[in-house]
């Protein structure tokens, strides 16, 4: 079965570098409160799109719709946003889709050819041996010539089918990693390879449905970022949050899970925690690690050691809520970036009253 070309993705139809992207921010950003439109992702995209001129149809129809009504419907921006921004990625599954369906029409008709060669072959042997069980059986070399006729048939089928079999089971692996892969990319950081912020949530929340017993979350802040962004660039700013990023996946115990909950912060949630003090070790472990950084500036050889981060750790509580967890530990992340940064604290009763 031959594969269909493969649509862009979402991530191939935006090339824009951090400073036209910007640019284009800047032009987008306007032009949504111009018209009171809330920017909200959706909007977002439909007038960033607008903004870089790639799509005249959908840039005719957004101005349209503001001429038309005096508020932007939200079903129109659901049916341009499907339209124009993720029609490659519906196209994606629509392919796999149709891809599944062929498959499983081709199964169905190679198996009914079997089992009606069978059904012939069956037929064919029967009326052989009835032949033989006759007392003269004058026309002997035919009866055993159609024998092996219907056996060579069945062999035919039988061997077209197993192909055909194999064939399906290549589908399918193939079919398998194509989902794997849309799941990934729908729920992993493109940049830093941890989960993005919507896994985040759904994965906490299903943590604490289960059990708060043993359950913890770490927040981490890379220390001045926005400054080390602005002196030194935004690719190597984009470097260093990679090497976080690897750093969570190498140190994670088991069961744990990490995040990227923002621009420069990082989530764990860990799992199995006797008390708070385990989950101060590995905090502080990684508060090492991160300072152990070293980053080069390719332009001038320049090596960068200041990379520090800072640390808020909570235990789960009976009752305890996304909301709340991840409050308790924002609090004590507040409360080492107010102590000096580089540090690791706890959220406890009297770090909660001194707040």
């Amino acid at each position: 079965m031959s594969q269909p070309a493969k649509p862009p993705s979402i991530i191939d139809l935006y090339p824009e570098e951090t400073r036209e992207a910007a640019e284009l921010l800047k032009q987008a950003v306007p032009l949504m409160m111009r018209h009171d439109i809330p920017p909200n992702p959706v909007h977002y995209a439909l007038w960033y799109t607008y903004s870089r001129g790639s799509e005249p149809e959908l840039n005719r129809r957004l101005d349209k719709v503001v001429e038309d009504f005096d508020a932007f419907p939200l079903e129109t921006a659901s049916r341009l946003f499907r339209d124009y921004i993720i029609r490659g990625e519906l196209e994606e599954a629509r392919a796999g889709q149709q891809q599944v369906i062929e498959l499983v029409d081709d199964i169905e008709g190679d198996v009914s050819r079997s089992v009606i060669g069978g059904q012939y072959y069956q037929q064919s042997l029967s009326q052989g041996l009835s032949a033989l069980q006759e007392p003269i059986v004058d026309d002997l070399p035919s009866v055993l010539s159609d024998l092996q006729e219907s056996t060579q048939l069945m062999q035919d089928q039988q061997e077209k089918f197993l192909y055909r079999l194999r064939a399906a089971q290549q589908e399918i692996t193939h079919l398998r990693s194509q989902l794997e892969r849309a799941h990934l990319a729908a729920t992993l950081d493109s940049l830093t390879r941890v989960f993005n912020r919507h896994a985040f949530t759904r994965l906490l929340e299903r943590a604490l449905n289960e059990s708060q017993q043993g359950l913890a979350l770490v927040i981490l802040d890379i220390d001045y970022f926005k400054q080390f962004n602005d002196q030194y660039g935004h690719p190597l700013g984009d470097r260093v949050l990679q090497h976080v990023g690897q750093l969570l996946r190498d140190l994670l115990p088991p069961e744990a899970f990490a995040a990227r909950y923002g621009g420069e912060e990082f989530c764990v949630v860990l799992r199995n925690c006797a008390n708070l003090n385990g989950v101060l070790d590995f905090a502080e472990q990684l508060r090492h690690k991160i300072q152990s950084l070293r980053v080069k500036v390719r332009r001038t050889d320049q090596i960068l050691d200041s990379i520090t981060a800072s640390f808020g750790c909570a235990m789960a509580e009976e009752g305890d809520t996304f909301e709340s967890l991840l409050t308790r530990a924002d609090d004590a992340l507040y409360q080492a970036k107010r102590a000096g940064r580089n540090q690791v604290h706890p959220i406890t009763s009297e770090t909660m009253l001194s707040a």
